[in-house]
C-alpha cells in the first residue's frame, strides 16, 4: 500500500511539474516572422528593414526579417498564402483585393486581409527625361515609358492615372499609345539616365532614392499634374488625394510639384495572433524616433495619422491598441467576422 501511495505521489508531482513547465513555455511565446516590402529602390524596403531591426531588438520573443518583393500585389498573395505575416501595401490595391474589385475583378475577395496602421503618403512622382520639355503627363503619348514592374502597385497607379489622360500601354485595353517597359525603380533610373526611356512613374515616400538618383544626374525632371486632372483622379479613385512635393525636396528641383498621393499601410491576416499584432503596432509608436532616423517618410507615422486612408478592416490587435490610446475607430474598420 505504501508503495502505491508513493507511486501516486510521484506521479502527481511529475504532473504538477509538467503543468508548471507548460505554463512557463506558454507564457514565453516567441514569434519569428517575415515582413514583405517591395523593390530595393523605393521606400518600403529601407523602412521595412528598419522596422524589422527595431522589432527584433526591442520586443521580447519577436524576430522579424524583411524581404524584398515586387510590391503590394505580390504582398497580398504572400499574406494570403501564409508565407509572410505582415506586409507593406498601398491602400487602393488592398481595397481591390479585399472587395474583389478593380484589378481583382472576377477573383474571390480576400476577406481575411486586415489593416494594422497607416504609414505615410505614397507620392506619385512622374519623371521625364530632361530636354523633352514636357509640361504634362499627356506628353508621354507616343513615347517610351516605365509604369513600374510587372505585378506591382506602381503599375496599377500608372494605369489609373495615365488612363485619366487618355493614355494606354496595355495591349488588352484598347488602342496602345504609349510603349511600356515593365521594370523596377532602379532599372527605370538606369534606362532614363542612359536615354533608353522618356519617363517613368515612381511611387514612394518623399524623398525616394530612385528619384534622387535620377534628378541628381541632371538627366531628369519632375512633372506636375494639372489641377483639373488631380480632381478627376481623386474623384474616380477616392484613395488618392492632392499632394505637393515641396521645392528642394530633390536635387535640381527649385519649384514645388503638384501631384497626388495615397496612404501606405501595414497589413496582415485575420488569423495572426492578436497579441503579436498589438506588440508590433505599439512598437512602431514606442520607437518612432528610431524609425524616423532610418527614413524621413516615417515622420508621418504618428498616432494622429494612424488610420488615415485605411480602406480595409483593422486587425483586432490594432483596434485594441488604438482604443487604449483613445483613438476612435470607425465601425467600418472593426471586423464582425
Amino acid at each position: 500500500m505504501k508503495k502505491n501511495i508513493c507511486m501516486v505521489s510521484l506521479l502527481l508531482i511529475c504532473a504538477l511539474f509538467g503543468a508548471l513547465l507548460f505554463a512557463r513555455d506558454a507564457q514565453a511565446k516567441s514569434y519569428r516572422l517575415n515582413l514583405a516590402t517591395a523593390t530595393t529602390g523605393g521606400t518600403y524596403y529601407p523602412l521595412g528593414n528598419a522596422m524589422a531591426q527595431i522589432w527584433s531588438k526591442n520586443l521580447d520573443g519577436v524576430k522579424v526579417a524583411a524581404q524584398a518583393t515586387a510590391g503590394t500585389p505580390q504582398n497580398v498573395e504572400l499574406i494570403q498564402e501564409g508565407d509572410v505575416s505582415v506586409a507593406f501595401g498601398q491602400n487602393g490595391v488592398c481595397y481591390y483585393a479585399y472587395t474583389g474589385t478593380g484589378t481583382y475583378e472576377g477573383k474571390k475577395p480576400i476577406t481575411e486581409l486586415r489593416g494594422m496602421l497607416s504609414l505615410y503618403p505614397n507620392v506619385m512622382h512622374f519623371v521625364a527625361k530632361k530636354g523633352l520639355e514636357l509640361d504634362s503627363v499627356a506628353g508621354f503619348e507616343g513615347r517610351k515609358f516605365v509604369p513600374g514592374a510587372v505585378a506591382s502597385a506602381t503599375e496599377i497607379n500608372a494605369r489609373e492615372i495615365m488612363g485619366v489622360y487618355g493614355l494606354n500601354y496595355m495591349d488588352n485595353a484598347g488602342d496602345v499609345n504609349v510603349k511600356a517597359d515593365f521594370v523596377g525603380y532602379n532599372e527605370a533610373s538606369d534606362l532614363l539616365k542612359n536615354d533608353l526611356t522618356d519617363g517613368t512613374l515612381i511611387a514612394g515616400g518623399a524623398p525616394t532614392a530612385a528619384v534622387i538618383d535620377m534628378l541628381s544626374s541632371g538627366t531628369a525632371e519632375l512633372i506636375s499634374l494639372e489641377e483639373d486632372k488631380i480632381n478627376e483622379i481623386c474623384e474616380t479613385y477616392p484613395w488618392y488625394f492632392p499632394y505637393t512635393i515641396k521645392a528642394d525636396t530633390y536635387p535640381r528641383q527649385p519649384e514645388p510639384v503638384q501631384t497626388v498621393a495615397l496612404a501606405n499601410i501595414l497589413f496582415t491576416r485575420e488569423d495572426v495572433p492578436e497579441e503579436l499584432i498589438y506588440m508590433l503596432v505599439k512598437g512602431i509608436y514606442d520607437y518612432h524616433d528610431q524609425l524616423v532616423s532610418s527614413h524621413k517618410a516615417a515622420t508621418h507615422t504618428v498616432l494622429e495619422n494612424a488610420i488615415n486612408g485605411m480602406t480595409i478592416p483593422l486587425h483586432a490587435g490594432a483596434v485594441k491598441y488604438f482604443q487604449e490610446q483613445n483613438i476612435t475607430v470607425p465601425e467600418k474598420l472593426i471586423s464582425s467576422q
